[in-house]
């Protein structure tokens, strides 16, 4: 029904502040009603074609019988050809009327059909049936409401995701403060650190969704320069050694001698770096072992990986491990770092994937192309 499609209450989708239902946006009733209305002109149109094919037919008949007049045909002959010309318009007109009628309905269910997303229900698709042309625009019109079903499925998801993370932070700060308030915590060091401690961890999460929203719209501008990648990949190690050294790990770089200048942005690598080395650290044990390299690969290209001796990733995890927000039950990050990573390589036109054996070891290399 109708009030089902379009409901009476706003939607939660529905952008707060702006009117529900939307002024000046044709609802669905209306759009049926063109469909009524596109129907009524096919009609008057078919009628037009009739009266003048009888027309022309009464014309055809009467230029017959003055031709055979003229050129001294027999008078029997002219109902033949006039009967003649009247059955190739007739079949003409029925040919027209047949084409007419496959266009009518395909291009009807398109306008219900567009009615219904812009009423909100992006799941609406319309059959493929019609001449190729509409056939094509009836593809595109598909392909354009799963695009808007995706895009909505991830906006509710992003919401979703962030405030699940924003929830801990807040939940902390907020409990502390009140606290500090009410007079049951004193305000010194141990109390006023973990409020600190959580509002860096908001900060950074808005951040790195900053980063993401960047990277993903392709408005992320990068500051290119002549970089040489050994260079910046061993400043990356020397940033994560105290961390290292002080969870047991070993730090390792084996970066090619002969690696050619490249041109990046160097604070972006970093930043991919960065993610790759705290992601390796926070899933090796203490004992285990983080090496870097980086080398030139075929492809004109320069290949860099970062290894662990971790617990690895469950094969059914491997293909999901660069989504936004998504991490393991045991992790600790805000699930970004990957999915940063992933899009900062793509801005540069490079591309990452990763390996692993459960229980062993992971691997993730990105690849950066030379020219």
């Amino acid at each position: 029904m109708l009030h089902s499609r379009h409901p009476k209450h706003r939607p939660p989708w529905w952008p707060e502040g702006e009117p529900w239902p939307p002024h000046g946006s044709p609802p669905l009733r209306m759009w049926r009603r063109r469909r009524g209305f596109f129907f009524g002109r096919i009609v008057g149109l078919l009628l037009f074609f009739w009266l003048f094919t009888a027309g022309g037919c009464a014309l055809a008949f009467w230029l017959t019988f003055q031709a055979a007049r003229l050129t001294g045909l027999p008078p029997e002959a002219a109902p033949f050809l006039g009967f003649s010309a009247f059955v190739v318009v007739a079949l003409a007109f029925a040919l027209a009327g047949r084409a007419f009628r496959r266009m009518a309905g395909p291009v009807g269910d398109l306008m219900e059909a567009a009615g219904r997303v812009e009423a909100g229900d992006y799941a609406a698709r319309v059959p493929e049936r019609g001449p190729g042309e509409v056939r094509a625009l009836v593809r595109a019109f598909n392909a354009m409401a799963a695009r808007l079903q995706s895009d909505e499925e991830q906006r509710r998801n992003l919401l979703a995701d962030v405030t699940h993370e924003l929830r801990t932070p807040l939940t902390v700060i907020q409990g502390n403060l009140e606290g500090l308030l009410d007079g049951v915590y004193p305000a010194d060091e141990a109390h006023l650190a973990p409020i600190l401690d959580e509002t860096r961890v908001m900060s950074r999460l808005i951040d790195d969704l900053r980063t993401l929203s960047l990277a993903e719209s392709g408005a992320l501008k990068l500051h290119k320069e002549p970089t040489d990648l050994g260079v910046l990949i061993g400043e990356a190690a020397a940033s994560f050694r105290a961390q290292a050294d002080t969870a047991g790990v070993a730090l390792g770089v084996d970066a090619a001698p002969d690696l050619p200048l490249i041109e990046i942005d160097p604070e972006r690598i970093r930043e991919v770096l960065a993610n790759l080395l705290s992601n390796a650290l926070r899933h090796t044990p203490r004992g285990g072992q983080i090496q870097i390299s980086a080398e030139t690969t075929t492809g004109n290209r320069i290949t860099v990986s970062v290894g662990d001796t971790g617990a690895g990733i469950p094969p059914d995890a491997l293909p999901r491990i660069f989504d936004r927000f998504y991490k393991s039950d045991d992790s600790r990050g805000s699930g970004l770092g990957l999915a940063i990573a992933k899009n900062l390589v793509a801005a540069h036109g490079g591309e990452i994937a990763a390996e692993s054996e459960p229980g062993r070891s992971t691997t993730i290399r990105f690849f950066l192309p030379l020219a």
